[in-house]
């Protein structure tokens, strides 16, 4: 007998029907991003017009190389790239198609070199396509969590370089970071400097809403933040091994973070500080969309990586470097700053 995966996997859904084809061949690859795109309605990006066209060659009826639509309204010439994370690439899209697949529907996450191996793409291309992946599922709702709200924090990283060091929680040189899951709901993480009071008790008050019940373990750098929320703040004292009182349980967040670290050890081996949050987005969307079938959940992550393109450094900020040395440090100090607004 089958099992309920085996079912689900296998079930008649027509996304993932037709993406062996999409991943396979370029023209399909296109009209496979219009329709989770735009559906059976295409509408200019610029106007909102419905009125469009597909541009092709008026003795062949056969469309241009670029698969570019002109909309009525306007006049905008314009593909299925504009307006999304894969707009400046020159990645073909049934590659995109594939990283999209796969970044949506594997559990634990798939690798750069996976997506290289696969698909036949650079390395450096494969890891290029699944950050901005990554970038395009970062949720960008900032509504607040409510009802039971679990929270706990973790340590991701390598091992300790020398000896002496912890290779567990604050004596250890890991990076920190904090996960916040509404029961039945959604979860967010945020990357954290530290583990302070301060720090966890900032992060809890602008992610949750003030109606909501707080559960933490025991730490008690969460002591006190329960007269701020209606539902007060309960916990499981881990010290003395009380893990389950009730319905009193950090369980939720810690299954969540169980899945990560694997994912992070098992998947990815390695992830820098820099791009963590990046991967921290990643493993927050499957979860927030774990109810749904594998092919709406792609569909979603196309969705999703409409209107976010990250914003490319200007050119002024190049204008004193000459040497891919500096261009590279440069680059590197731009992405840092970017990091900082976001984490």
């Amino acid at each position: 007998m089958k099992s309920k995966v085996q079912n689900r996997s296998t079930k008649n859904d027509p996304v993932l029907n037709d993406i062996p084809l999409a991943c396979a061949n370029e023209h399909a690859a296109v009209e496979f991003m219009e329709k989770q795109r735009w559906g059976d309605h295409p509408a200019c990006p610029e106007c909102g017009d419905t009125a469009v066209y597909k541009m092709c060659d008026r003795k062949t009826g056969e469309r241009n190389k670029d698969f570019r639509w002109r909309c009525r309204g306007c006049g905008k010439v314009y593909t299925v790239r504009m307006g999304t994370v894969f707009e400046d690439s020159r990645i073909p899209l049934r590659h995109w198609c594939f990283g999209f697949w796969r970044a949506s529907t594997s559990k634990k996450g798939v690798s750069a070199l996976e997506i290289h191996r696969q698909t036949g793409v650079s390395y450096k291309s494969a890891l290029f396509m699944l950050h901005r992946i990554r970038f395009a599922m970062a949720d960008s709702c900032s509504e607040p969590l409510n009802g039971d709200v679990e929270v706990d924090e973790t340590y991701v990283g390598g091992k300790p370089r020398y000896k002496g060091l912890s290779k567990r929680g604050r004596g250890t040189s890991k990076q920190a970071v904090m996960a916040l899951v509404e029961r039945g709901g959604k979860v967010r993480t945020r990357p954290v400097a530290d583990v302070t009071s301060k720090t966890l008790k900032g992060v809890i008050r602008e992610m949750v809403h003030t109606d909501a019940r707080i559960i933490t373990d025991d730490n008690s750098s969460y002591k006190g933040i329960g007269s701020e929320y209606a539902g007060g703040h309960e916990t499981a004292c881990h010290s003395v091994k009380e893990y389950v009182r009730g319905d009193i349980h950090s369980n939720t967040v810690e299954s969540f973070f169980a899945v990560v670290k694997r994912g992070l050890n098992g998947i990815y081996h390695a992830v820098s500080r820099q791009h963590l949050h990046r991967y921290m987005a990643e493993y927050e969307f499957r979860y927030n969309h774990r109810s749904l079938e594998d092919g709406t959940r792609v569909t979603e992550a196309i969705k999703a990586s409409e209107g976010k393109r990250p914003a490319a450094p200007k050119a002024a900020v190049y204008a004193n470097f000459t040497t891919p040395a500096q261009l590279i440090i440069v680059q590197s100090n731009v992405d840092l700053a970017k990091l900082k607004t976001v984490v």
